[in-house]
């Protein structure tokens, strides 16, 4: 366990860092860029990513130089220490909507300590809106937020998140069709980050997936949930870990019916 004063040191260097990052991203928006693929045709990236990375972590080894750094790009580490203190980047979440001038995107930025986050935030520029949470709680903009009061699931909204692959299209259908047929309206933006902030601002009852999701896609989202009153969970129904397999958010009042959909996804 850190002190509070450590955490809200490293909740501090999260959002300014997020901040850098996303200038970075921001800059380069809907201007020419050259899109290169990485595992298949819609997992792509820029040197726009590279960069706004660079310009993250540069920002964190100011105040933190020994620090690991998980991040997306290039040779960050890929897995989250389990013991002692770490930062998670994702310098473009939502690089697919960023390459083809969608305003859905945004740079995250978590600290953890012992595999726990104690400060985040993704900020989304072309949104105007940047979400930060640490030992003060969870804000978009600085006003505080709150998920949604909603219970009933024919009343919710949400998101199944995640990409399934080509040769995972029928899990990808039966996301779609348990979150159709149990609520009442479906959204999918294509940026993890900015959907788990939705469902900590409210905007979404909840988000969810059978996929193990990479720790850049979802720490920092996460904690934003949790402190802004909601729950996640795994597909077994216990708290969500950056190793988990599924991953589920709510505002807690649908949470049932939304763990029910995603197992419903590998049946």
């Amino acid at each position: 366990m850190t002190d509070q004063t450590s955490d809200r040191d490293r909740a501090a260097v999260a959002a300014l860092a997020a901040a850098e990052g996303a200038a970075v991203a921001a800059d380069s928006f809907r201007t020419d860029l050259t899109v290169e693929e990485k595992d298949g045709k819609t997992d792509v990236v820029t040197q726009v990513d590279r960069d706004a990375q660079e310009t993250v972590i540069e920002t964190i080894r100011t105040e933190f130089p020994d620090d690991p750094i998980v991040g997306e790009e290039e040779d960050a580490l890929k897995e989250v220490p389990a013991t002692g203190p770490a930062w998670i980047v994702d310098p473009i979440d939502g690089t697919n909507n960023y390459v083809n001038e969608s305003r859905a995107f945004g740079t995250a930025v978590a600290a953890v300590v012992d595999g726990e986050p104690v400060g985040a935030a993704t900020d989304c520029p072309a949104l105007s809106d940047t979400y930060r949470v640490g030992p003060d709680g969870a804000y978009r903009n600085d006003e505080s937020l709150s998920v949604s009061d909603r219970t009933d699931p024919e009343a919710a909204t949400v998101c199944p998140t995640f990409w399934w692959d080509f040769d995972q299209r029928d899990q990808y259908a039966a996301a779609t069709r348990a979150v159709v047929e149990r609520f009442g309206d479906m959204r999918r933006y294509g940026c993890a980050q900015l959907e788990l902030a939705m469902v900590a601002a409210g905007a979404l009852e909840g988000t969810m997936t059978n996929l193990r999701a990479n720790p850049w896609d979802t720490v920092a989202g996460v904690q934003l949930v949790r402190e802004a009153g909601g729950v996640v969970t795994d597909l077994e129904g216990d708290r969500w870990r950056h190793d988990s397999t599924g991953l589920v958010a709510s505002n807690g009042g649908i949470h049932d019916e939304l763990l029910a959909a995603a197992r419903e996804i590998d049946d």
